[in-house]
């Protein structure tokens, strides 16, 4: 008991740290490339493609792991913990899954940190249990995922709900304890490092009860059917059986060579605002500071969409949040006489629901990152909305999907999954 107490605390500081450090190397690739896009507006074209390319060979050929956004593979471990004993979770993949997110960045791929900080995360849990020679169970992984999402965005309650709504199947009062402790480690880290702070800014504006009846069913709608598209576009490429996508993953590197070029060619027409995360944009709707382009939300979503078919590492959390904050202006248009960056985070919500489909998750986080409390409601009903609508257009779970290429084969004779 002791010794498993003592890899958990180990492992949840030792999260933390490396979630700060992944956070300042994102945000300094992303500087860097936004530096060097406006003084070489049209290098991108060339630049991003071959980045693209490069990452997801080096992933293929040294990490098959480190591909994608990172959840999956936590998720697969835990249905399968032999997994844990596999490069999946090593931390030399968790390594390369840092680096080559960070490289994606530095080439404005539209990735988040926030995937792959779960994979990371897990990864430190499992070699801290193993070195202390304590026996890894599902509870190590989803303790670990958890701790991820809350030091990512520094918001401990969604890494908490994160971890009941997407990554344990069933959630033991143990398991809960460890989450939490983990959670509250971590967090307390990220707090004396980096501070505390509110992810995308605060957002005080609220909704009365006309205006909720009125909007959370256009945004809950609209997000939940362009989630679910972009959910089954990535599953469609990850796993469909159909000869022309079964074509497109024999030849990985060529397939991100062409998704680079798309976010290459967005990036330069959009005038730079599909790069990266998306997050500076999305902070200034939300703060009210400004409006970004009514095609943001629209070219956000190509360029999302592109990298992450791509396979390249990289997360899309962030990502989708700026899409549903582009979905979120583009509705306020239609409800002039409302506070738009109210309409931002509801459109925020319903589009990051209809990915992900974990409204609570959602909500949580997006209560935490805006510190929006009073549009708490608002944010619920848009939510289950959205989680409906998206079921609709996409019955599978994304994560839960994707979550089957990082599976073992059956038979020795099985090929090795692909993922994309």
């Amino acid at each position: 008991m002791a010794r498993r107490r003592a890899a958990t605390v180990i492992g949840a500081i030792l999260l933390g740290l490396v979630a700060i450090l992944f956070a300042w190397m994102g945000d300094l690739a992303q500087k860097i490339f936004s530096q060097f896009q406006a003084e070489h507006r049209f290098a991108p074209l060339v630049l991003t493609p071959l980045v693209f390319a490069a990452t997801v060979a080096i992933a293929h050929r040294w990490a098959p792991g480190a591909r994608g956004s990172g959840i999956p593979q936590v998720m697969a471990a835990g249905q399968d913990l032999e997994l844990t004993r596999s490069r999946l979770l090593a931390l030399p993949t968790a390594v390369t899954k840092l680096l080559l997110t960070t490289v994606m960045l530095l080439a404005g791929a539209s990735v988040g940190r926030e995937g792959p900080t779960v994979q990371v995360a897990a990864s430190i849990m499992v070699t801290c249990h193993r070195i202390l020679r304590v026996p890894i169970s599902a509870g190590v992984l989803i303790a670990g995922g958890a701790a991820g999402v809350a030091a990512a965005f520094n918001t401990p309650l969604a890494g908490v709900v994160f971890a009941i709504e997407e990554l344990a199947a069933a959630f033991e009062q143990k398991v809960a304890v460890l989450v939490m402790g983990a959670v509250v480690i971590s967090g307390l880290v990220s707090l004396a490092v980096a501070g505390d702070y509110v992810y995308f800014g605060t957002m005080r504006e609220t909704l009365g009860v006309v205006p909720v009846l009125l909007v959370t069913p256009v945004a809950g709608i609209a997000g939940g059917v362009l989630g679910g598209l972009f959910s089954r576009t990535l599953l469609a490429f990850a796993r469909s059986a159909h000869p022309t996508f079964l074509a497109v993953r024999r030849r990985p590197v060529l397939l991100a060579l062409a998704c680079g070029f798309v976010v290459s060619v967005v990036g330069v027409v959009s005038g730079g605002s599909t790069w990266g995360t998306g997050y500076e944009t999305t902070r200034h709707m939300i703060e009210g500071h400004g409006t970004a382009s009514p095609w943001f939300g629209p070219a956000k979503f190509l360029a999302t969409a592109a990298t992450a078919v791509s396979g390249a590492p990289g997360g899309i959390f962030a990502p989708s949040l700026s899409v549903g904050a582009g979905l979120g202006q583009l509705l306020a248009y239609g409800f002039p006489d409302y506070p738009m960056p109210a309409i931002v985070l509801l459109g925020m919500v319903g589009y990051f629901v209809g990915v992900v489909r974990a409204p609570l998750t959602a909500v949580i986080i997006l209560m935490e990152t805006t510190a929006s409390r009073g549009m708490i409601v608002p944010l619920f009903l848009t939510a289950i909305i959205a989680d409906g609508a998206s079921t609709l257009v996409c019955k599978e779970k994304l994560y839960h999907g994707l979550s089957k290429g990082f599976a073992r084969p059956k038979h020795p004779d099985d090929a090795e999954p692909v993922h994309s």
